[in-house]
């Protein structure tokens, strides 16, 4: 009798061979089934994943939140569980054994596990300045739960029941230099800065996890990031970096805990920041005008996200 937990992963790749097997392998005697989602790779990501017995599919990459709920829909997943893994993020022992322990006996009610996500940067973890715990929710009944739409920041979003938690790590363990981070946040900020003006111009009509002070980890990370973008262009770069590096006691991280905050909590917020203020200073903060700025500059129509 096949003792596996009936849980499938799916994992999303574009050129991921310098971290895909490390996450396959951490998924051994844990997932039943593994799905990976390819966006047409053009390295050995297909060869490691068929090699180690995954499921394979390639299908155009629109956004994060359009491929998962791809898989979802087209996948032909027959487990009761689902945990979606980043391609380079792999599972700690003492989160895998808590799977395989506690996934089978689950309460009817509970249709989604939280799990708390730790950073690795510069080859060691962040565990200050507000970077852990982290809590998401990764694990799902199947059935039960869709990856909001949304540019940046999507989670997933239950359409039943209620959620749980694992104690153990999703390790986020990224081996690409800085070069390669700085050229992601970038589009990344790029994506953020069409979030932020959706929610003021309504470009689409998102279905969105609640914000709540009082809710879970995620409601709550919500309900900040919502005060958070209240505060003025500019400003508040300097005041998220303020409050990371010397109230949450990041640079008690040392040299990395000083890089990270600059990169991460500093530039990236403040390049988010400078996108809005370019494309509404082109546009004359007129929605129709916005749409096609996007559209023209970075090929995305802000109106269709899902």
């Amino acid at each position: 009798m096949d003792k596996t937990p009936s849980l499938t992963a799916i994992i999303l790749t574009y050129n991921e061979e310098i971290h895909l097997q490390r996450c396959l392998d951490s998924l051994k005697g844990v997932c039943r089934e593994i799905v990976v989602i390819d966006s047409y790779s053009t390295d050995r990501t297909e060869e490691i994943a068929i090699n180690h017995g995954a499921r394979f599919y390639q299908n155009k990459f629109s956004n994060h939140a359009n491929q998962l709920n791809w898989c979802i829909e087209f996948g032909e997943i027959q487990t009761d569980w689902i945990i979606r893994v980043d391609a380079d993020e792999f599972i700690s022992n003492e989160l895998a054994q808590n799977i395989k322990k506690n996934l089978g006996t689950m309460n009817d009610n509970i249709h989604g596990i939280r799990v708390k996500r730790l950073m690795y940067f510069f080859d060691k973890p962040l565990k200050r300045g507000g970077m852990y715990p982290i809590w998401h929710t990764k694990i799902w009944r199947n059935g039960s739960a869709l990856c909001e739409q949304r540019w940046m920041d999507e989670r997933m979003k239950l359409n039943q029941g209620e959620t749980t938690t694992l104690e153990g790590d999703l390790i986020d363990y990224n081996l690409n230099n800085l070069t390669w981070w700085t050229q992601k946040h970038n589009g990344y900020a790029t994506r953020e800065a069409i979030d932020i003006l959706d929610e003021i111009y309504n470009f689409t009509n998102s279905n969105l996890v609640l914000s709540n002070l009082f809710g879970n980890a995620e409601e709550r990370r919500r309900w900040f990031k919502q005060r958070y973008l209240n505060l003025p262009l500019f400003l508040r770069p300097f005041l998220f970096w303020f409050v990371r590096y010397f109230l949450q006691g990041g640079f008690l991280e040392g040299k990395r805990g000083f890089i990270w905050n600059i990169l991460q909590c500093g530039w990236y917020r403040f390049l988010v920041d400078a996108k809005i203020y370019e494309a509404c200073k082109k546009s004359g903060h007129n929605k129709e005008s916005l749409i096609l700025y996007f559209k023209e500059h970075y090929g995305y129509d802000v109106t269709k996200i899902s």
